[in-house]
């Protein structure tokens, strides 16, 4: 029997280095080719569908067969709402990258809805990169350009960067302890100058144009250069507050400009949300109401990709299958 143990962690160990070595090869192989313009799939999943198999389900195990017929017979007489909800999630990262996603979400939704539908968007984000939230806005811009009325639900966060897109909407609920607001720009970098001069380190930079780089993490930064940096913060800040003052005029934007943020119940008489409730509440009563659709673009793996993934699993479920065949001393 000790034998076949050590045979058997021979084994998954030799495995091991060979999945792992081709796993290497797999990387250094998406290294080197050029990547390609990644497509993927929009998925439609019909909410109102499932939350109908769940109340059904309910009623089953619930009444008895006689009160589940009628209720049964109930429902088939009732009328089946034509209006519709679409309901799209942003979860947004420091770079926003998830805009590409929500480009195409948004572009299936407008291919499709009327005036009489709803976009809910279930937003969550602390901001990120200006140019990255404004293009994420900028796509909500393109629902509210169509007349189709869009609501913005905050669970957990949409400060900064997260509040320019939540403005847009037509309503604004939050949570009573969602974070909202923080309208404000920061901007932080070290500056390794004096370490570099005391190893005796030079750092040239060359520039054309008198403030084509106003500070740097290298080089000794002059007071010229800081004074600039801070007027182009305070020039994005300006930007900031007068787009959400034309999306929310009701507003007083100098009141909540500051930087600061609010718990929901705090931003609700700041005019910065309209209700209080989750999203979860806002979905229950539509699907009293309307057809709800959840709308998501999902990305397709590249066969590189799959392979790499597929090798980590391996190596993984090897890995303990190697600890479990090691004999106990």
């Amino acid at each position: 029997m000790e034998f076949l143990a050590d045979y058997g962690l021979f084994l998954a160990k030799t495995v091991t280095i060979v999945i792992a070595v081709g796993a290497v090869l797999v990387m250094i192989l998406m290294a080197t080719v050029k990547p390609k313009q990644r497509k993927g799939e929009l998925v439609f999943d019909d909410l109102s569908a499932d939350h109908q198999d769940l109340v059904t389900a309910l009623q089953q195990d619930l009444l008895d067969k006689k009160q589940f017929k009628a209720w049964q017979k109930q429902q088939a007489a009732a009328d089946t709402p034509t209006k519709r909800l679409f309901v799209i999630d942003f979860d947004g990262s420091m770079d926003a990258h998830e805009v590409e996603q929500l480009r195409e979400e948004v572009t299936a939704v407008l291919a499709v809805a009327n005036t009489d539908d709803e976009v809910l968007l279930r937003l969550e984000s602390g901001g990120g990169v200006v140019h990255g939230y404004g293009l994420a806005a900028s796509q909500l811009h393109r629902i509210k350009k169509q007349g189709i009325p869009l609501v913005v639900a905050v669970d957990k966060v949409a400060a900064s960067g997260g509040y320019m897109m939540a403005c847009i909407a037509d309503k604004i609920i939050a949570a009573p302890f969602a974070i909202v607001g923080s309208i404000g720009v920061v901007a932080q970098l070290p500056n390794f100058h004096r370490l570099l001069k005391k190893n005796d380190i030079d750092v040239e930079q060359f520039t054309a144009g008198e403030f084509k780089r106003t500070v740097t993490i290298f080089a000794e930064n002059t007071e010229k250069g800081r004074e600039k940096f801070q007027q182009e913060l305070e020039h994005t800040h300006d930007l900031f507050k007068a787009f959400v003052h034309e999306n929310r005029p009701v507003v007083e934007i100098d009141d909540v400009a500051t930087g600061e943020h609010w718990f929901g119940y705090q931003a609700l008489p700041l005019k910065l949300v309209d209700e209080l409730s989750t999203s979860d509440d806002y979905l229950q009563a539509s699907l009293r109401q309307r057809r709800v659709f959840r709308v998501k673009f999902q990305q397709k793996r590249s066969l590189a990709e799959k392979a790499g993934l597929a090798a980590a699993v391996a190596v993984k479920s090897l890995y303990m299958q190697a600890a479990r065949l090691t004999p106990w001393h």
